[in-house]
C-alpha cells in the first residue's frame, strides 16, 4: 500500500509539475516557441555543405534569411529552394543572405545544392538550434517544420514565417523585404 502511495504521489508530481513547465523533473529538454519580430536571435555555429562552420557572429551586420526545409531533395523542399534560388538576386540586391537549414548531413547538403544550382550555403543543424527557435515539437524530432526567419543585422527577428508555403515562400520574403516588412 505504501508503494502504491508513493508512486501516486511521484505521479501526481509529475503531471503538475508537466502542467506547471517543469518538464526538469524527467530530465528533457523542450522546444521553444517560434521567436516573434524583435527577439534576439540565438547565437549558433553550424556546418554548410561543405564542411565549413558558418556561424551567426559572421553574419553580424547582414540581413540573412533562415530557412528550415525538412529533408533534402524532396518534393516541398525542393520547390521551396528552387523558388529561392530563382529570386535570390533580387534578394541579394536587397542585401539580404539566404542560408538554408535542416537535420541532413552536410554531404546530402551538398548534393542537393549541386542537385538545384543553389548557390547559397544549406547548414546542417544537429537539432540544438531548431529546439532554441521552434523549428521542432520536441527534441527527437526527426526532421525540422518548415519555417524561416529573416534576422537584421542587430541579430534581431525581422520577420518570423511559421506557415511557410514552399512555393510562394520566395515571393513572400522578397515582398516583405522590398516594403521593409518586419522592420
Amino acid at each position: 500500500m505504501r508503494k502504491h502511495a508513493r508512486l501516486l504521489a511521484l505521479a501526481t508530481f509529475l503531471v503538475l509539475g508537466g502542467s506547471l513547465g517543469l518538464g526538469f523533473a524527467l530530465g528533457s529538454a523542450e522546444a521553444a516557441d517560434m521567436l516573434k519580430e524583435g527577439d534576439a536571435f540565438p547565437a549558433w555555429k553550424l556546418p554548410d555543405q561543405t564542411g565549413k562552420p558558418v556561424s551567426s557572429g559572421e553574419l553580424l551586420g547582414q540581413t540573412y534569411l533562415l530557412w528550415y526545409y525538412p529533408r533534402a531533395m524532396t518534393p516541398g523542399c525542393t520547390a521551396e529552394g528552387q523558388g529561392l534560388r530563382d529570386r535570390a538576386g533580387e534578394l541579394d540586391a536587397a542585401g539580404v543572405v539566404i542560408l538554408g537549414i535542416s537535420f541532413d548531413s552536410p554531404a546530402d547538403n551538398a548534393k542537393f545544392a549541386e542537385q538545384e544550382s543553389f548557390r547559397f550555403r544549406l547548414l546542417s543543424d544537429d537539432g540544438s538550434l531548431a529546439q532554441k527557435v521552434g523549428a521542432v515539437d520536441s527534441p527527437d524530432q526527426k526532421v525540422a517544420k518548415r519555417i524561416s526567419y529573416l534576422v537584421g543585422p542587430d541579430g534581431k527577428v525581422k520577420q518570423a514565417y511559421a506557415d511557410v508555403d514552399p512555393i510562394a515562400h520566395a515571393g513572400e520574403v522578397v515582398d516583405d523585404v522590398q516594403s521593409g516588412g518586419g522592420s
